[in-house]
């Protein structure tokens, strides 16, 4: 290991952190373009909306498996060849990409670039981590500023070459890619603090214990089977998830860390209230923003603004209100966000994504930041582990889910007597998906409507798209309940202190 790693200073390298920081710019930039690109490759491909939403999965469950892997074993390999291999993972999937023909080939190019996304998130949590063992939950958030600067230079540059093939605007992709390739690559990075501490591999294990490698397993299982195209259901994922928890029992003789459990049910939901939502915005609000030009993805870009600025200043807000307070103001303000932006229209929707924009921003870091802060002695298994359920949940549940919901509202409102006609006009074949066949539009049928008949469907596929917004609502108040639940248990026990990793 001390070929790839350089011992812990006392001296934090910053030109690392800045590495880490644009690695991190450079995942979600592809994922502020295909965000912001997804209409113009439906009319491109002819794509329902599941398949939209099958496309969203693929740009993130994958990153699940990358993470899990490298996480079980990135302690003996060195942080240094995982950041190498996501270097080149990223250059195959964007080539691969820009020469997509269809849906297909575009689904797989998409999945490969997730495995690069999630083999970056694998190497720079863990390292920031040990950077900065008494300040966590500052740096981590720091950290994941990058995170939406890489939404909002994206969506940016989809919207300044709006005239431009979508090929033209992935291929700006590259230069995230290029920039943190060359910071990356001189750099020495640290050994884990769990591994300079003298933690065994088999006391890591135990903090996700049998009931975590359960979840982990089960949703993994999940993926893979779907990946490879295989028919798959809950209870054979459910099935296959307990034999790998009960090895995992039989091993560590642990169910799990409680508290790591109670982390692990609230970032499925989570995920999909942040990154869910991030991936549907400009779609969602594209027909219900004012006649002014890419409304939908200046919006995109305003809330991802506002999420990078407030998480370079997080220090003193995590100080102020402690990491689980924060996330229960976080909860709150986001349900509020999400309600009033189901019920938004024209420039009043600025107003609805500040106040959802608020409530997201601190969600994801400080739920890392905690993880790092109460389970050090589970290295980067337990701090990528929380990443990589969150992910996984939105790649096979969440992100399909919400285009399956939109589908079928959409064929209710349609099949309603009022807009029965057009419904005929337009109807496509149903198209199987994982949760069973989908009414779908037919996208040539639509374009080739007269113009009162185009106006009212649009005006009937806003008030759909915007429903979508009080569906996903019910996430973050589920989180928040459970985050009520760890606020009292925290004072109860005299207010919320990290660990030390020589402690309990």
């Amino acid at each position: 290991m001390s070929s790839k790693s350089a011992t812990p200073s006392t001296t934090p390298d910053m030109k690392l952190f800045w590495a880490c920081f644009i690695a991190l710019v450079a995942t979600s930039f592809v994922f502020g373009v295909r965000a912001n690109t997804m209409l113009q490759l439906q009319n491109e491909f002819n794509l329902s909306e599941q398949q939209k939403g099958n496309i969203g999965g693929a740009g993130m469950w994958p990153f699940a498996i990358s993470i899990i892997f490298f996480s079980l074993v990135i302690d003996r390999i060195g942080y240094k060849l995982v950041a190498l291999f996501a270097i080149a993972c990223h250059t195959i999937s964007l080539i691969l990409t820009v020469q997509a023909t269809g849906y297909s080939s575009f689904y797989w190019a998409t999945l490969l670039i997730a495995i690069a996304n999630g083999s970056v998130e694998a190497f720079v949590n863990p390292v920031v981590a040990t950077m900065f063992p008494r300040d966590k939950a500052k740096w981590l958030n720091i950290l994941h500023a990058g995170w939406p600067a890489g939404l909002a230079l994206g969506a940016l540059a989809t919207a300044l070459c709006e005239a431009q093939t979508w090929q033209f605007k992935y291929s700006l992709c590259f230069i995230p890619l290029v920039i943190y390739a060359v910071l990356t690559l001189p750099r020495m990075f640290p050994v884990n603090e769990r591994v300079a501490a003298g933690v065994s591999y088999r006391d890591m294990l135990k903090e996700v214990g049998g009931v975590g490698f359960f979840i982990l397993g089960s949703l993994l299982y999940f993926a893979i089977m779907q990946m490879a195209g295989k028919q798959v259901s809950l209870v054979s994922s459910a099935t296959m998830g307990a034999v790998i928890g009960a090895a995992a029992f039989i091993y560590t003789r642990s169910p799990g860390n409680w508290l790591f459990l109670v982390v692990l049910i609230t970032i499925g939901p989570l995920a999909t209230t942040e990154l869910g939502t991030d991936g549907w915005m400009p779609d969602l609000l594209k027909l219900s923003g004012p006649d002014f030009p890419n409304f939908e993805t200046w919006i995109f870009v305003y809330v991802s603004a506002v999420m990078t600025v407030l998480r370079f200043y997080a220090g003193p807000i995590v100080h102020r209100f402690s990491p689980i307070g924060l996330l229960v103001i976080g909860a709150s303000i986001a349900i509020v966000g999400l309600l009033l932006l189901s019920n938004s229209v024209g420039w009043a929707i600025l107003g609805a994504s500040t106040i959802y924009a608020l409530g997201k921003t601190f969600l994801w870091s400080t739920t890392l930041g905690m993880t790092s802060e109460q389970f050090p002695k589970g290295g980067a298994l337990t701090l990528n582990g929380v990443s990589a359920v969150g992910v996984l949940f939105l790649g096979v549940l969440g992100s399909p889910y919400i285009g399956y919901k939109q589908d079928m509202d959409m064929e209710k409102r349609l099949s309603s007597t009022e807009h029965a006609a057009l419904y005929a006009q337009v109807k496509g074949e149903s198209k199987d998906g994982m949760f069973g066949l989908t009414p779908t539009l037919d996208q040539e049928k639509i374009k080739a409507l007269p113009a009162p008949e185009q106006k009212q469907l649009e005006a009937v596929q806003a008030a759909n798209k915007r429903g979508a917004f009080t569906t996903i609502a019910i996430l973050p108040t589920f989180m928040l309940v459970c985050y009520l639940g760890l606020f009292f248990y925290f004072r109860s026990r005299g207010g919320y202190k990290p660990v030390e990793i020589g402690g309990h």
